[in-house]
């Protein structure tokens, strides 16, 4: 028997496995879940990673795997030594990373952890002995929000769900837990969904339902273009059995879902703000209702919630509104009642940093939206706050921020721009907000930039207004993480309230 016959063979935790030569690349919390499975399943496992957490590293050899630390800026002579059957990659390795090309070029088989966990998705079944129902994901913004939501609308209607993927618990841990699910709510990057497109067996993984949720330009460095970003954003609808559930507002959803390959049957679920057709959710004089899952759809829809009971739990941002329509698609494809939606959503809390209100004090509200991590991110956030003063600048990741400065942008009452390459920000907003002023903080030291930033905007606001940190860019310039940029910022308000007064902008240049 072939390396590709067998491999295509390992369908199931009880295929065998033993002896299967594997190559784990990266040793994160995603790389251990695969060597630990793997070695359960007596595969001959080596890890090859350019560091490791202590734990890690102190457990591999516990669990029987090897570990090869070192460069990875070439093709470590121990991979090539190892000779793998097949490579598992964590996600952060790039499509051009030289070991990937290597990998590929080999003719090795090349999976990501999430088709290991597919193909491992019985190791605990439901009563009935069928595995859990998969439920997919992706988009550049709200997926984190978005599986969350969606998790805790399926166990308000009775389902066990674990949330897992991209928002930190892998999809392995999940597989394995012995406590056993109905289903798993996966949320999907961009990265993983390169990876399952890899996968030599057309069309392994086939989820019940499936979302994207919205697609503008992020990891193009990654990816290598936009419309390689595109590709693998819409691999998430391959094989979809029950509901493609896609965003009506934007076209580029829309046309994934044409152009998908899925299961006979499957059906299209459209959500936005506006008004649903059939098929559709949106939204009826302030009511989310359902058109698409009840039999009188031409006629008739389900109430799932009010814009004024969102707004009671701080809920009614339009993008948040977008995410509880998407969920709720995804949750009603599974029988999830319109009643235990609405009472899911009045428990339901964003994480923080997401347009997380840190305070309300002397006129002026301090807004965490630390999570805009991208352009597309931060005009959701600019329009729900509309005249603000816009906090903004890190790592833009490639991504040119001027069709933001110019559409979203324009609306901010002054930009206070961060970051350690700002040229860029303050040029856009030079050339296409001219009537914006714009402040830059030139702190050297990371713990002094958010202090700046709040001195600068309480000056600016002086008594009344909004101050909203949502950078439309990632933080690893200056911070260690979004969170850390998000703390901080809190941290400082906080400091600026104990003091008692708002200090004016001193010492603060204006950019133009």
């Amino acid at each position: 028997m072939s390396v590709d016959e067998r491999l295509a063979g390992l369908t199931s935790w009880n295929s065998d496995w033993s002896g299967l030569r594997v190559a784990v690349l990266g040793l994160s919390m995603t790389g251990f879940s695969v060597a630990d499975t793997l070695t359960e399943l007596k595969a001959e496992v080596l890890v090859l990673s350019e560091s490791a957490d202590e734990e890690y590293e102190r457990l591999l050899p516990v669990i029987g795997a090897g570990l090869a630390l070192g460069s990875l800026a070439e093709v470590p002579p121990a991979l090539v030594a190892f000779a793998p059957d097949v490579v598992i990659a964590s996600p952060g390795f790039a499509p051009s990373h030289p070991v990937i090309r290597w990998v590929r070029d080999a003719g090795i088989a090349l999976w990501g952890d999430v088709e290991l966990a597919w193909r491992l998705r019985d190791k605990v079944v439901r009563a009935d002995g069928t595995p859990a129902d998969w439920v997919l994901i992706t988009g550049t913004n709200g997926k984190t929000t978005t599986t969350q939501l969606t998790a805790s609308l399926l166990v308000e209607g009775g389902l066990r769900a674990a949330p897992c993927g991209n928002i930190g618990v892998p999809v392995l841990d999940a597989v394995r837990d012995p406590a056993g699910f109905d289903v798993f709510v996966v949320e999907l990057s961009s990265h993983q969904l390169w990876y399952l497109g890899q996968s030599r067996i057309e069309g392994q993984l086939f989820p019940h339902a499936a979302v994207c949720l919205n697609l503008a330009d992020d990891h193009l460095v990654w990816h290598g273009s936009a419309e390689a970003y595109r590709d693998a954003k819409a691999l998430v609808y391959r094989n979809t059995r029950v509901a493609c559930v896609y965003n009506k507002a934007d076209e580029a959803t829309r046309r994934m879902v044409e152009e998908a390959e899925v299961v006979e049957g499957a059906r299209a679920i459209g959500f936005d703000l506006g008004i649903p057709g059939p098929s559709d959710l949106g939204v009826v004089e302030g009511l989310l209702v359902d058109r698409a899952f009840l039999d009188d759809r031409r006629s008739t829809a389900l109430e799932l919630t009010t814009i004024a009971d969102l707004e009671s739990v701080g809920l009614a941002a339009p993008h948040i509104v977008q995410n509880i329509l998407a969920a709720s698609a995804l949750a009603r494809s599974l029988g999830v009642a319109p009643e235990a939606i609405h009472s899911a959503l009045q428990a339901f809390t964003l994480d923080a940093h997401r347009i997380q209100v840190i305070a309300r004090h002397e006129g002026i509200t301090w807004i965490d939206d630390s999570k805009a991590t991208n352009p597309h991110a931060a005009a959701s956030s600019l329009r729900a706050y509309p005249g603000a003063v816009w906090v903004v600048g890190g790592d833009l990741k490639g991504v040119d921020i001027a069709e933001l400065v110019a559409d979203a942008g324009a609306t901010a009452r002054a930009a206070v721009v961060i970051g350690v390459e700002r040229d860029g920000v303050v040029a856009a907003f030079r050339r296409h907000a001219p009537g914006v002023p714009v402040f830059e903080v030139d702190a050297a030291e990371t713990g002094q930039v958010m202090n700046r930033v709040v001195e600068i905007a309480a000056g600016i606001v002086d008594g009344e207004g909004t101050v909203l940190l949502a950078p439309a860019a990632a933080s690893f310039d200056q911070f260690s993480s979004y969170a850390d940029r998000g703390h901080r910022f809190a941290e400082a308000v906080r400091g600026w309230i104990e003091r008692g007064n708002a200090d004016d902008a001193g010492g603060a240049h204006t950019a133009h």
